[in-house]
Protein backbone atom coordinates (compact mmCIF):
# COMPACT_ATOMS: atom_id res chain seq x y z
CA UNK A 1 0.00 0.00 0.00
CA UNK A 2 2.71 2.47 0.96
CA UNK A 3 4.66 1.56 -2.18
CA UNK A 4 1.58 2.23 -4.31
CA UNK A 5 1.00 5.60 -2.67
CA UNK A 6 4.65 6.53 -3.15
CA UNK A 7 4.54 5.50 -6.79
CA UNK A 8 1.43 7.57 -7.42
CA UNK A 9 2.84 10.60 -5.63
CA UNK A 10 6.09 10.35 -7.61
CA UNK A 11 4.19 10.03 -10.87
CA UNK A 12 1.96 12.99 -10.07
CA UNK A 13 4.94 15.14 -9.13
CA UNK A 14 6.85 14.19 -12.27
CA UNK A 15 3.90 14.81 -14.56
CA UNK A 16 3.02 18.10 -12.91
CA UNK A 17 6.63 19.32 -13.04
CA UNK A 18 6.90 18.27 -16.65
CA UNK A 19 3.65 20.05 -17.41
CA UNK A 20 4.85 23.32 -15.89
CA UNK A 21 8.21 23.05 -17.66
CA UNK A 22 6.54 22.41 -20.97
CA UNK A 23 4.16 25.29 -20.38
CA UNK A 24 7.07 27.66 -19.71
CA UNK A 25 9.22 26.43 -22.59
CA UNK A 26 6.49 26.40 -25.20
CA UNK A 27 4.45 29.40 -24.21
CA UNK A 28 4.67 30.78 -27.74
CA UNK A 29 3.77 27.47 -29.42
CA UNK A 30 1.01 26.05 -27.28
CA UNK A 31 -0.87 26.08 -24.01
CA UNK A 32 -0.96 23.44 -21.29
CA UNK A 33 -3.74 23.27 -18.70
CA UNK A 34 -4.31 20.81 -15.93
CA UNK A 35 -6.13 19.99 -12.73
CA UNK A 36 -5.63 17.74 -9.75
CA UNK A 37 -8.27 16.52 -7.29
CA UNK A 38 -8.01 14.29 -4.25
CA UNK A 39 -10.75 13.14 -1.87
CA UNK A 40 -9.43 11.11 1.07
CA UNK A 41 -11.14 9.73 4.18
CA UNK A 42 -9.66 8.14 7.31
CA UNK A 43 -12.40 5.91 8.74
CA UNK A 44 -13.10 5.05 12.38
CA UNK A 45 -15.54 2.66 14.00
CA UNK A 46 -18.77 4.19 15.28
CA UNK A 47 -21.09 1.88 17.20
CA UNK A 48 -23.61 4.68 17.69
CA UNK A 49 -24.39 4.98 13.97
CA UNK A 50 -23.48 1.44 12.98
CA UNK A 51 -20.67 2.70 10.77
CA UNK A 52 -18.18 -0.09 10.07
CA UNK A 53 -14.78 0.94 8.83
CA UNK A 54 -13.47 -0.92 5.77
CA UNK A 55 -10.60 -3.39 5.93
CA UNK A 56 -8.27 -0.54 5.08
CA UNK A 57 -8.82 2.38 7.47
CA UNK A 58 -8.05 4.75 4.61
CA UNK A 59 -9.71 5.54 1.27
CA UNK A 60 -8.59 7.97 -1.40
CA UNK A 61 -9.90 8.93 -4.87
CA UNK A 62 -7.40 10.91 -6.97
CA UNK A 63 -7.54 12.49 -10.43
CA UNK A 64 -4.85 14.23 -12.47
CA UNK A 65 -5.94 15.73 -15.81
CA UNK A 66 -3.65 17.38 -18.40
CA UNK A 67 -4.69 19.04 -21.67
CA UNK A 68 -2.42 20.59 -24.31
CA UNK A 69 -3.67 23.02 -27.01
CA UNK A 70 -1.76 24.31 -30.02
CA UNK A 71 -3.67 25.88 -32.87
CA UNK A 72 -6.29 23.44 -34.11
CA UNK A 73 -4.59 20.51 -32.33
CA UNK A 74 -5.23 19.30 -28.77
CA UNK A 75 -4.33 16.28 -26.68
CA UNK A 76 -4.93 15.18 -23.13
CA UNK A 77 -4.85 12.44 -20.54
CA UNK A 78 -6.30 11.57 -17.15
CA UNK A 79 -4.56 9.54 -14.46
CA UNK A 80 -6.74 8.08 -11.70
CA UNK A 81 -5.76 6.43 -8.43
CA UNK A 82 -8.09 4.68 -5.97
CA UNK A 83 -5.90 3.81 -2.98
CA UNK A 84 -8.26 2.21 -2.16
CA UNK A 85 -11.56 3.53 -3.48
CA UNK A 86 -13.87 5.36 -1.08
CA UNK A 87 -16.75 3.30 0.27
CA UNK A 88 -19.97 3.42 -1.73
CA UNK A 89 -18.33 3.92 -5.13
CA UNK A 90 -18.94 1.50 -8.04
CA UNK A 91 -17.09 -1.80 -8.20
CA UNK A 92 -14.07 -1.92 -10.47
CA UNK A 93 -12.43 1.35 -9.37
CA UNK A 94 -9.09 0.24 -7.94
CA UNK A 95 -5.37 1.01 -7.88
CA UNK A 96 -3.82 3.59 -10.23
CA UNK A 97 -3.90 3.72 -14.01
CA UNK A 98 -3.91 5.97 -17.04
CA UNK A 99 -7.63 5.74 -17.79
CA UNK A 100 -8.40 8.45 -20.35
CA UNK A 101 -6.34 9.86 -23.22
CA UNK A 102 -7.11 11.53 -26.52
CA UNK A 103 -5.85 13.57 -29.48
CA UNK A 104 -8.11 15.95 -31.39
CA UNK A 105 -8.15 18.34 -34.34
CA UNK A 106 -10.79 20.99 -34.93
CA UNK A 107 -11.51 24.09 -36.96
CA UNK A 108 -14.49 26.41 -37.13
CA UNK A 109 -16.88 23.77 -38.52
CA UNK A 110 -15.19 20.39 -38.16
CA UNK A 111 -13.69 18.31 -35.33
CA UNK A 112 -12.20 14.84 -35.03
CA UNK A 113 -11.22 13.15 -31.76
CA UNK A 114 -9.41 9.83 -31.32
CA UNK A 115 -9.16 8.15 -27.93
CA UNK A 116 -11.42 8.78 -24.92
CA UNK A 117 -14.53 10.64 -26.09
CA UNK A 118 -17.54 12.21 -24.36
CA UNK A 119 -20.80 12.96 -26.15
CA UNK A 120 -24.55 13.29 -25.70
CA UNK A 121 -27.45 12.85 -28.11
CA UNK A 122 -30.41 15.09 -27.30
CA UNK A 123 -31.46 14.87 -23.65
CA UNK A 124 -29.21 11.84 -23.10
CA UNK A 125 -32.08 9.36 -22.85
CA UNK A 126 -30.69 7.40 -25.81
CA UNK A 127 -26.96 8.01 -25.31
CA UNK A 128 -24.66 9.97 -23.03
CA UNK A 129 -20.97 9.39 -22.36
CA UNK A 130 -19.88 11.58 -19.44
CA UNK A 131 -17.91 11.84 -16.19
CA UNK A 132 -19.28 12.62 -12.72
CA UNK A 133 -16.71 12.12 -9.96
CA UNK A 134 -19.28 12.59 -7.21
CA UNK A 135 -20.94 9.39 -8.40
CA UNK A 136 -17.78 7.59 -9.55
CA UNK A 137 -19.29 7.64 -13.05
CA UNK A 138 -17.12 7.65 -16.16
CA UNK A 139 -18.38 5.84 -19.25
CA UNK A 140 -16.15 7.58 -21.81
CA UNK A 141 -16.01 5.84 -25.18
CA UNK A 142 -12.59 4.70 -26.40
CA UNK A 143 -12.71 5.18 -30.15
CA UNK A 144 -13.43 8.14 -32.42
CA UNK A 145 -15.78 11.15 -32.43
CA UNK A 146 -16.65 13.39 -35.37
CA UNK A 147 -18.64 16.66 -35.52
CA UNK A 148 -19.55 18.98 -38.38
CA UNK A 149 -21.47 22.28 -38.42
CA UNK A 150 -22.65 24.18 -41.48
CA UNK A 151 -23.38 27.77 -40.48
CA UNK A 152 -26.32 27.70 -38.06
CA UNK A 153 -28.32 25.31 -40.24
CA UNK A 154 -26.88 21.81 -39.95
CA UNK A 155 -25.11 19.94 -37.14
CA UNK A 156 -23.83 16.38 -37.36
CA UNK A 157 -22.25 14.16 -34.68
CA UNK A 158 -20.90 10.62 -35.00
CA UNK A 159 -19.22 8.35 -32.45
CA UNK A 160 -17.78 4.83 -32.37
CA UNK A 161 -15.93 2.93 -29.68
CA UNK A 162 -15.98 0.85 -26.49
CA UNK A 163 -17.48 2.37 -23.30
CA UNK A 164 -15.39 2.45 -20.16
CA UNK A 165 -16.23 0.13 -17.22
CA UNK A 166 -14.20 0.60 -14.06
CA UNK A 167 -10.51 1.14 -14.87
CA UNK A 168 -10.63 -0.41 -18.35
CA UNK A 169 -12.74 -0.30 -21.49
CA UNK A 170 -15.33 -2.96 -22.21
CA UNK A 171 -15.56 -5.16 -25.29
CA UNK A 172 -19.03 -3.78 -26.00
CA UNK A 173 -19.15 -1.48 -29.03
CA UNK A 174 -21.38 1.53 -29.53
CA UNK A 175 -21.70 3.39 -32.80
CA UNK A 176 -24.15 6.13 -33.57
CA UNK A 177 -24.91 9.49 -35.05
CA UNK A 178 -26.94 12.60 -34.33
CA UNK A 179 -28.24 15.26 -36.73
CA UNK A 180 -29.79 18.67 -36.08
CA UNK A 181 -31.49 20.72 -38.82
CA UNK A 182 -32.38 24.37 -38.03
CA UNK A 183 -35.38 25.17 -40.19
CA UNK A 184 -35.61 28.68 -38.73
CA UNK A 185 -32.02 29.53 -39.74
CA UNK A 186 -32.59 28.26 -43.28
CA UNK A 187 -35.79 30.31 -43.55
CA UNK A 188 -34.19 33.40 -42.03
CA UNK A 189 -36.64 33.72 -39.13
CA UNK A 190 -35.50 36.24 -36.54
CA UNK A 191 -37.86 35.80 -33.56
CA UNK A 192 -38.55 32.10 -33.92
CA UNK A 193 -36.38 28.99 -33.54
CA UNK A 194 -37.48 25.68 -35.03
CA UNK A 195 -35.22 22.63 -35.16
CA UNK A 196 -35.75 19.01 -36.16
CA UNK A 197 -33.28 16.52 -34.67
CA UNK A 198 -32.71 12.80 -34.66
CA UNK A 199 -30.29 10.13 -33.44
CA UNK A 200 -29.42 6.50 -34.04
CA UNK A 201 -27.34 4.26 -31.76
CA UNK A 202 -26.22 0.66 -32.24
CA UNK A 203 -24.88 -1.42 -29.37
CA UNK A 204 -23.00 -4.68 -29.93
CA UNK A 205 -21.95 -7.11 -27.18
CA UNK A 206 -20.38 -10.50 -27.78
CA UNK A 207 -22.72 -12.57 -25.62
CA UNK A 208 -22.00 -15.69 -23.62
CA UNK A 209 -23.41 -19.04 -24.73
CA UNK A 210 -25.93 -18.91 -21.87
CA UNK A 211 -27.25 -15.52 -22.86
CA UNK A 212 -27.53 -16.56 -26.50
CA UNK A 213 -29.42 -19.66 -25.42
CA UNK A 214 -31.88 -17.50 -23.52
CA UNK A 215 -32.72 -15.49 -26.60
CA UNK A 216 -30.53 -12.42 -26.13
CA UNK A 217 -29.27 -10.80 -29.31
CA UNK A 218 -25.80 -9.24 -29.64
CA UNK A 219 -27.05 -6.22 -31.59
CA UNK A 220 -29.54 -3.61 -30.38
CA UNK A 221 -30.36 -0.47 -32.34
CA UNK A 222 -32.22 2.54 -31.00
CA UNK A 223 -33.59 5.72 -32.56
CA UNK A 224 -34.77 9.10 -31.34
CA UNK A 225 -36.62 12.03 -32.90
CA UNK A 226 -36.76 15.54 -31.40
CA UNK A 227 -38.52 18.86 -31.98
CA UNK A 228 -37.36 22.19 -30.51
CA UNK A 229 -39.46 25.35 -30.84
CA UNK A 230 -38.98 28.83 -29.32
CA UNK A 231 -40.92 32.05 -29.92
CA UNK A 232 -41.20 35.23 -27.85
CA UNK A 233 -40.41 33.56 -24.54
CA UNK A 234 -42.37 30.38 -25.28
CA UNK A 235 -40.59 27.04 -25.64
CA UNK A 236 -41.78 23.61 -26.69
CA UNK A 237 -39.60 20.51 -26.81
CA UNK A 238 -40.55 16.95 -27.61
CA UNK A 239 -38.52 13.75 -27.83
CA UNK A 240 -39.45 10.18 -28.71
CA UNK A 241 -37.03 7.30 -28.16
CA UNK A 242 -37.22 3.76 -29.49
CA UNK A 243 -34.27 2.28 -27.60
CA UNK A 244 -34.42 -1.19 -29.20
CA UNK A 245 -34.57 -4.57 -27.54
CA UNK A 246 -33.66 -5.13 -23.90
CA UNK A 247 -32.78 -8.44 -22.26
CA UNK A 248 -34.03 -9.30 -18.75
CA UNK A 249 -33.95 -12.50 -16.68
CA UNK A 250 -37.42 -14.01 -16.23
CA UNK A 251 -38.13 -14.14 -12.49
CA UNK A 252 -41.09 -16.49 -13.13
CA UNK A 253 -39.03 -19.04 -15.05
CA UNK A 254 -39.57 -22.60 -13.83
CA UNK A 255 -38.99 -24.57 -17.02
CA UNK A 256 -42.59 -25.86 -17.05
CA UNK A 257 -45.39 -23.38 -16.42
CA UNK A 258 -43.22 -20.57 -17.74
CA UNK A 259 -40.58 -22.03 -20.04
CA UNK A 260 -39.04 -18.67 -20.99
CA UNK A 261 -35.70 -18.18 -19.20
CA UNK A 262 -35.37 -14.77 -20.70
CA UNK A 263 -37.56 -11.72 -21.38
CA UNK A 264 -37.07 -9.60 -24.49
CA UNK A 265 -38.57 -6.14 -24.09
CA UNK A 266 -38.55 -3.05 -26.28
CA UNK A 267 -37.28 0.08 -24.56
CA UNK A 268 -38.95 3.38 -25.34
CA UNK A 269 -39.47 6.81 -23.80
CA UNK A 270 -41.40 10.02 -24.43
CA UNK A 271 -40.48 13.47 -23.13
CA UNK A 272 -42.44 16.72 -23.56
CA UNK A 273 -41.42 20.09 -22.12
CA UNK A 274 -43.21 23.43 -22.45
CA UNK A 275 -42.27 26.74 -20.91
CA UNK A 276 -42.67 30.48 -20.79
CA UNK A 277 -40.35 33.20 -19.50
CA UNK A 278 -41.07 36.91 -19.42
CA UNK A 279 -42.18 39.86 -17.30
CA UNK A 280 -40.67 38.30 -14.16
CA UNK A 281 -42.60 35.04 -14.60
CA UNK A 282 -41.13 31.66 -15.49
CA UNK A 283 -43.15 28.49 -16.02
CA UNK A 284 -41.89 25.08 -17.09
CA UNK A 285 -43.98 21.93 -17.47
CA UNK A 286 -42.42 18.55 -18.21
CA UNK A 287 -44.01 15.13 -18.72
CA UNK A 288 -42.07 11.90 -19.21
CA UNK A 289 -42.81 8.22 -19.72
CA UNK A 290 -40.12 5.52 -19.43
CA UNK A 291 -40.52 1.88 -20.48
CA UNK A 292 -37.61 -0.57 -20.17
CA UNK A 293 -35.06 2.21 -20.52
CA UNK A 294 -32.19 0.39 -18.82
CA UNK A 295 -29.27 0.72 -21.26
CA UNK A 296 -26.43 -1.43 -19.92
CA UNK A 297 -22.90 -1.57 -21.25
CA UNK A 298 -22.61 -5.22 -20.20
CA UNK A 299 -25.55 -7.52 -19.54
CA UNK A 300 -25.89 -8.87 -15.99
CA UNK A 301 -23.45 -6.40 -14.44
CA UNK A 302 -24.85 -4.74 -11.31
CA UNK A 303 -22.51 -1.73 -11.21
CA UNK A 304 -24.18 1.67 -11.02
CA UNK A 305 -21.79 2.81 -13.75
CA UNK A 306 -23.07 0.13 -16.15
CA UNK A 307 -25.06 2.43 -18.41
CA UNK A 308 -24.69 4.27 -21.72
CA UNK A 309 -27.57 6.69 -21.25
CA UNK A 310 -28.66 9.31 -18.74
CA UNK A 311 -32.06 9.65 -17.07
CA UNK A 312 -32.27 12.67 -14.78
CA UNK A 313 -34.96 12.94 -12.14
CA UNK A 314 -37.33 15.67 -13.32
CA UNK A 315 -37.95 16.88 -9.78
CA UNK A 316 -36.76 19.73 -7.58
CA UNK A 317 -33.02 19.40 -6.88
CA UNK A 318 -32.31 20.26 -3.25
CA UNK A 319 -29.13 21.28 -1.45
CA UNK A 320 -30.51 21.09 2.11
CA UNK A 321 -29.76 18.09 4.35
CA UNK A 322 -33.28 17.04 5.35
CA UNK A 323 -34.77 17.45 1.87
CA UNK A 324 -32.34 14.78 0.63
CA UNK A 325 -33.05 12.06 3.15
CA UNK A 326 -35.27 10.22 0.65
CA UNK A 327 -34.53 11.64 -2.81
CA UNK A 328 -36.36 10.27 -5.82
CA UNK A 329 -34.66 7.42 -7.69
CA UNK A 330 -35.62 7.13 -11.36
CA UNK A 331 -37.25 3.78 -12.23
CA UNK A 332 -36.51 2.87 -15.88
CA UNK A 333 -37.92 -0.63 -15.13
CA UNK A 334 -38.58 -2.71 -12.03
CA UNK A 335 -38.09 -6.44 -11.35
CA UNK A 336 -38.57 -7.51 -7.72
CA UNK A 337 -39.41 -11.20 -7.41
CA UNK A 338 -42.82 -11.77 -8.96
CA UNK A 339 -43.41 -8.01 -9.27
CA UNK A 340 -42.55 -6.36 -12.58
CA UNK A 341 -43.16 -2.87 -13.89
CA UNK A 342 -42.17 -1.58 -17.34
CA UNK A 343 -41.07 1.75 -15.87
CA UNK A 344 -42.61 5.01 -14.73
CA UNK A 345 -44.76 7.92 -15.89
CA UNK A 346 -45.07 11.41 -14.44
CA UNK A 347 -43.71 14.92 -14.61
CA UNK A 348 -43.24 18.23 -12.88
CA UNK A 349 -44.42 21.84 -12.91
CA UNK A 350 -41.91 24.55 -11.98
CA UNK A 351 -43.04 28.16 -11.47
CA UNK A 352 -41.08 31.18 -10.29
CA UNK A 353 -41.97 34.86 -10.07
CA UNK A 354 -39.74 37.87 -9.41
CA UNK A 355 -41.65 40.49 -7.49
CA UNK A 356 -40.46 43.87 -8.75
CA UNK A 357 -38.39 46.21 -6.61
CA UNK A 358 -39.97 49.20 -4.90
CA UNK A 359 -43.41 47.62 -4.79
CA UNK A 360 -45.44 46.99 -1.66
CA UNK A 361 -44.62 43.27 -1.68
CA UNK A 362 -41.16 43.46 -3.22
CA UNK A 363 -39.83 46.28 -1.09
CA UNK A 364 -36.53 47.94 -1.88
CA UNK A 365 -34.75 44.83 -3.20
CA UNK A 366 -37.58 42.76 -4.66
CA UNK A 367 -38.52 39.20 -3.82
CA UNK A 368 -38.42 35.80 -5.54
CA UNK A 369 -41.24 33.27 -5.20
CA UNK A 370 -41.10 29.65 -6.35
CA UNK A 371 -43.48 26.71 -6.63
CA UNK A 372 -42.57 23.19 -7.74
CA UNK A 373 -44.70 20.07 -7.98
CA UNK A 374 -43.66 16.66 -9.28
CA UNK A 375 -45.18 13.20 -9.18
CA UNK A 376 -44.35 9.79 -10.68
CA UNK A 377 -46.21 6.49 -10.88
CA UNK A 378 -45.16 2.96 -11.76
CA UNK A 379 -46.33 1.75 -15.16
CA UNK A 380 -48.70 -1.16 -14.84
CA UNK A 381 -48.62 -2.60 -18.35
CA UNK A 382 -46.31 -2.72 -21.37
CA UNK A 383 -47.11 -0.35 -24.21
CA UNK A 384 -49.57 1.67 -22.15
CA UNK A 385 -49.91 4.71 -19.93
CA UNK A 386 -51.82 2.79 -17.26
CA UNK A 387 -50.50 3.80 -13.85
CA UNK A 388 -49.91 1.61 -10.83
CA UNK A 389 -48.75 2.59 -7.37
CA UNK A 390 -47.37 6.04 -6.71
CA UNK A 391 -43.57 6.23 -6.60
CA UNK A 392 -42.94 9.85 -5.64
CA UNK A 393 -44.66 13.13 -4.94
CA UNK A 394 -43.07 16.46 -4.06
CA UNK A 395 -44.57 19.91 -3.48
CA UNK A 396 -42.48 22.88 -2.38
CA UNK A 397 -42.79 26.62 -1.92
CA UNK A 398 -39.77 28.93 -1.76
CA UNK A 399 -39.38 32.58 -0.81
CA UNK A 400 -36.15 34.52 -1.28
CA UNK A 401 -36.12 38.00 0.26
CA UNK A 402 -33.32 40.55 0.44
CA UNK A 403 -34.15 42.78 3.40
CA UNK A 404 -31.05 44.96 3.19
CA UNK A 405 -27.62 45.03 1.63
CA UNK A 406 -26.44 42.89 4.52
CA UNK A 407 -29.28 40.46 5.24
CA UNK A 408 -31.00 37.88 2.99
CA UNK A 409 -33.55 35.22 3.99
CA UNK A 410 -34.60 32.06 2.12
CA UNK A 411 -37.63 30.09 3.31
CA UNK A 412 -38.71 26.67 2.05
CA UNK A 413 -41.59 24.33 2.75
CA UNK A 414 -41.65 20.89 1.11
CA UNK A 415 -44.08 18.00 1.24
CA UNK A 416 -42.61 14.68 0.09
CA UNK A 417 -44.21 11.28 -0.43
CA UNK A 418 -41.84 8.39 -1.14
CA UNK A 419 -42.48 4.74 -2.02
CA UNK A 420 -39.64 2.72 -0.52
CA UNK A 421 -40.82 -0.49 -2.24
CA UNK A 422 -40.30 0.99 -5.74
CA UNK A 423 -43.96 0.39 -6.54
CA UNK A 424 -44.31 -3.18 -5.25
CA UNK A 425 -46.83 -1.94 -2.65
CA UNK A 426 -48.85 1.25 -2.23
CA UNK A 427 -47.29 2.01 1.16
CA UNK A 428 -45.59 5.40 1.18
CA UNK A 429 -43.62 7.57 3.58
CA UNK A 430 -44.80 11.17 3.95
CA UNK A 431 -42.85 14.06 5.39
CA UNK A 432 -43.16 17.82 5.88
CA UNK A 433 -39.91 19.80 5.74
CA UNK A 434 -39.31 23.40 6.86
CA UNK A 435 -36.09 25.33 6.12
CA UNK A 436 -34.88 28.80 7.08
CA UNK A 437 -31.64 29.92 5.37
CA UNK A 438 -30.19 33.24 6.60
CA UNK A 439 -27.17 35.12 5.23
CA UNK A 440 -25.68 38.20 6.91
CA UNK A 441 -22.77 40.16 5.43
CA UNK A 442 -20.89 42.22 8.01
CA UNK A 443 -18.47 43.49 5.37
CA UNK A 444 -17.72 42.65 1.75
CA UNK A 445 -15.34 39.93 2.97
CA UNK A 446 -16.85 38.79 6.28
CA UNK A 447 -20.20 36.97 6.32
CA UNK A 448 -22.08 34.26 8.18
CA UNK A 449 -24.85 31.89 7.12
CA UNK A 450 -27.27 29.90 9.30
CA UNK A 451 -29.57 27.05 8.20
CA UNK A 452 -32.34 25.76 10.47
CA UNK A 453 -34.29 22.71 9.29
CA UNK A 454 -37.08 20.52 10.63
CA UNK A 455 -38.68 17.37 9.20
CA UNK A 456 -41.98 16.06 10.55
CA UNK A 457 -43.08 12.53 9.65
CA UNK A 458 -44.99 9.59 11.09
CA UNK A 459 -43.05 7.13 8.93
CA UNK A 460 -39.58 5.60 8.63
CA UNK A 461 -37.40 7.21 11.34
CA UNK A 462 -40.00 9.95 11.96
CA UNK A 463 -38.86 13.43 13.02
CA UNK A 464 -35.51 15.08 12.25
CA UNK A 465 -33.94 18.44 12.96
CA UNK A 466 -30.80 19.93 11.46
CA UNK A 467 -28.65 23.04 11.62
CA UNK A 468 -25.69 24.41 9.68
CA UNK A 469 -23.57 27.43 10.60
CA UNK A 470 -20.95 28.90 8.26
CA UNK A 471 -18.47 31.73 8.83
CA UNK A 472 -16.72 33.05 5.71
CA UNK A 473 -13.68 35.31 5.39
CA UNK A 474 -13.60 35.87 1.63
CA UNK A 475 -11.76 34.94 -0.44
CA UNK A 476 -9.57 32.64 1.67
CA UNK A 477 -11.15 31.02 4.72
CA UNK A 478 -14.46 29.33 5.50
CA UNK A 479 -15.54 27.44 8.65
CA UNK A 480 -18.64 25.33 9.22
CA UNK A 481 -20.36 23.11 11.79
CA UNK A 482 -23.52 21.09 11.21
CA UNK A 483 -25.70 18.49 12.87
CA UNK A 484 -28.57 16.25 11.83
CA UNK A 485 -30.45 14.81 14.78
CA UNK A 486 -33.07 12.09 14.55
CA UNK A 487 -35.24 12.65 17.60
CA UNK A 488 -38.03 10.49 16.21
CA UNK A 489 -36.55 7.03 16.82
CA UNK A 490 -32.76 6.56 16.86
CA UNK A 491 -31.75 9.65 18.93
CA UNK A 492 -28.50 9.83 16.93
CA UNK A 493 -26.58 13.00 16.05
CA UNK A 494 -24.88 13.19 12.65
CA UNK A 495 -22.42 16.00 13.33
CA UNK A 496 -19.84 17.51 11.00
CA UNK A 497 -17.33 20.30 11.27
CA UNK A 498 -14.57 21.62 9.10
CA UNK A 499 -12.73 24.43 7.39
CA UNK A 500 -11.56 25.31 3.92
CA UNK A 501 -8.81 27.50 2.49
CA UNK A 502 -8.75 28.91 -1.05
CA UNK A 503 -5.72 30.41 -2.75
CA UNK A 504 -6.13 31.33 -6.40
CA UNK A 505 -7.22 28.09 -8.16
CA UNK A 506 -6.41 25.84 -5.19
CA UNK A 507 -8.94 24.84 -2.54
CA UNK A 508 -8.23 22.68 0.54
CA UNK A 509 -11.01 21.41 2.83
CA UNK A 510 -10.63 19.40 6.02
CA UNK A 511 -13.61 18.05 7.94
CA UNK A 512 -14.60 15.43 10.50
CA UNK A 513 -17.94 13.91 11.31
CA UNK A 514 -20.63 11.32 10.88
CA UNK A 515 -22.42 10.51 7.64
CA UNK A 516 -25.64 8.50 7.60
CA UNK A 517 -26.34 5.62 5.25
CA UNK A 518 -28.39 6.67 2.25
CA UNK A 519 -27.92 7.90 -1.27
CA UNK A 520 -25.94 10.74 -2.78
CA UNK A 521 -27.29 12.27 -6.00
CA UNK A 522 -25.94 14.42 -8.80
CA UNK A 523 -28.22 15.68 -11.53
CA UNK A 524 -30.86 13.15 -10.56
CA UNK A 525 -28.53 10.12 -10.77
CA UNK A 526 -27.80 8.50 -7.40
CA UNK A 527 -25.57 5.94 -5.70
CA UNK A 528 -25.91 4.22 -2.33
CA UNK A 529 -23.41 5.03 0.40
CA UNK A 530 -22.95 3.19 3.70
CA UNK A 531 -22.77 4.98 7.03
CA UNK A 532 -19.26 6.13 7.88
CA UNK A 533 -17.46 8.28 10.43
CA UNK A 534 -14.06 9.82 9.86
CA UNK A 535 -11.82 12.66 8.77
CA UNK A 536 -12.12 13.92 5.20
CA UNK A 537 -9.46 15.83 3.21
CA UNK A 538 -10.35 17.33 -0.17
CA UNK A 539 -7.89 19.21 -2.40
CA UNK A 540 -8.62 20.66 -5.83
CA UNK A 541 -6.25 22.74 -7.95
CA UNK A 542 -5.91 23.79 -11.55
CA UNK A 543 -3.26 25.49 -13.64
Amino acid sequence: MKRTLLTLATTLTALTSSAFAQQNNTAEKGRLTGSFETNSIFYIEDTKTGAVKPDDDFGSNNYLKLDYYEGMFSAGLQLEGYLPVLTGYPNGLEKAALTNYYVAWSDENFSLTAGSCYEQFGSGLLFRAYEDRTLGMNNAVMGARFTYHYQDILGIKAIWGMPRMGMTYSDTQVRGGDISFMISSLAGWQATTLALEGSVLNRYEALTVDLKGEGARPNQTGFSGRLNFEHNGFTLKGEYIDAGERHYPNSAYDGKNDPRPDLIKNGNAQLIEAGYSGHGLGVNVAARRLEYMDCPIIYRNSSMANTINYIPALTAQYSYMLTNINPYLVQPSSFYGAYTSPGEIGGQVDIYYNVARRTRLGGKYGMKLGLNYSTYYALEKDRSARVGNILWQNLNFTVEKQFSRKFKLNLLYAFQEYNNSHGVTNITWKSHIFVGDMLYKFTSKFSTRLELQYLYSRHDKKDWMAALWEVNFAPRWSFFVSDMYNHGTTKVHYYNGGLSYTQSATRIQLSFGRNRAGVVCSGGVCRNIPAYTGANLMITTSF
